[in-house]
């Protein structure tokens, strides 16, 4: 299975912050548009989607780790962040959920990426900062940090042994300007895990491409993100059978604007095939500001996938989609899950 959490909040507005006033005032809104999106409830329905689907490995994409600190813009000109104070984990709410009635999955490999602090006015309110509400934090009451992260699980007590964790961050990554003038270099990357599966032995990647960066560009980011994958070397490489899983933010055959499906081609190009369902219903709730609006109709493009580099050996068996439909008066993320069952040829 992958499942992409929805790290809570759209971050464009910050990027695209011309001025650092504007650039605080964007992060309070994604304070408060994650408060908004509610990842505690959230984490229960992505925990009723796994359970029901009962995958012996997930893939997951943003598993945000959100934390604050007193405001500072130290941490942005450093580029250290320091904020320690949890506000959401969300890897330890989603398996608190998932093991409620005893364990089910464990985590076998967690990959740390984009990591990133910045002042914010988390509350609107103007003029209630730091130093009587004059400067340039005149407005910011607190330090947002956001460390984004891959990770893989594994099912518990189902002949399911894991061994040889790697994990590693990307060569080819995306810098945007904030603020009008930092540089800010997106972190993205891939985990891996050797698996046996009741006698099946694969190689489980799990991915999330860039999703920022021009697709007008050639290559795009995500394309030499997705040529780092296949190169010599590199983590789908070896003997054992690679099952791909990701958010690849590409596909070819629901493009939602040309150059979308370069990842995807250079992926193809390497010997990788689809195995999963090829429903165009996987991605994005993006009109409702709290994943409380929207519907099903929203999910109108493919960018997750579960593809193979043994198309020979890998067979699929079944394939589903998860998340279409709310829970506990959300959308469990702006993504639809993916699952695939599959046989493993020796």
């Amino acid at each position: 299975m992958t499942r992409n959490l929805y790290l809570g909040a759209d971050l464009t507005p910050a990027i695209q912050a011309s001025s650092t006033a504007a650039f605080i005032e964007a992060n309070g809104g994604i304070l408060r548009q994650v408060e908004a999106t509610n990842f505690p409830v959230r984490a229960r329905g992505l925990a009723k989607e796994i359970v029901k689907a009962e995958p012996d490995l997930v893939g997951l994409q943003e598993v945000a780790l959100w934390r604050t600190a007193p405001p500072s813009l130290g941490p942005v000109f450093s580029k250290h962040p320091e904020a320690t104070t949890v506000k959401y984990d969300f890897l330890k709410l989603l398996l608190a959920q998932l093991n409620r009635h005893g364990t089910r999955y464990r985590a076998v490999v967690v990959q740390p990426e984009f990591d990133f602090e910045a002042p914010a006015d988390a509350n609107g309110v103007p003029g209630d900062g730091p130093g009587g509400g004059t400067g340039v934090l005149a407005n910011a009451e607190v330090n947002g940090r956001l460390t984004m992260r891959d990770a893989i699980l594994a099912r518990v007590d189902a002949g399911v042994t894991t061994s040889r964790p790697e994990s590693d961050s990307f060569e080819h990554l995306l810098t945007v300007k904030v603020a009008g003038s930092t540089e800010v270099t997106i972190n993205r990357g891939w985990a891996s895990v050797v698996a046996d599966v009741r006698g099946a032995r694969l190689k489980l990647v799990d991915t999330h491409l860039e999703s920022f960066d021009s697709r007008e560009v050639v290559p795009s980011v995500r394309a030499q993100q997705a040529a780092e994958l296949v190169a010599p070397g590199g983590p789908t490489g070896g003997r054992l059978p690679t099952v791909l899983v990701g958010d690849l933010n590409s596909d070819v055959r629901t493009e939602t604007a040309p150059g979308d499906g370069q990842a995807y081609r250079v992926l193809t190009g390497a010997g990788f095939r689809e195995r999963s369902t090829y429903e165009p219903l996987n991605c994005c709730i993006e009109e409702s500001f709290d994943l409380r609006g929207g519907s099903a109709a929203e999910f109108d493009h493919k960018v997750d996938h579960i593809m193979t580099d043994a198309p020979k050996r890998v067979k699929l068996l079944a394939s589903g989609v998860t998340g279409r439909r709310m829970s506990g008066g959300y959308w469990d993320s702006d993504h639809a899950g993916l699952w695939s069952r599959l046989n493993i040829l020796r």
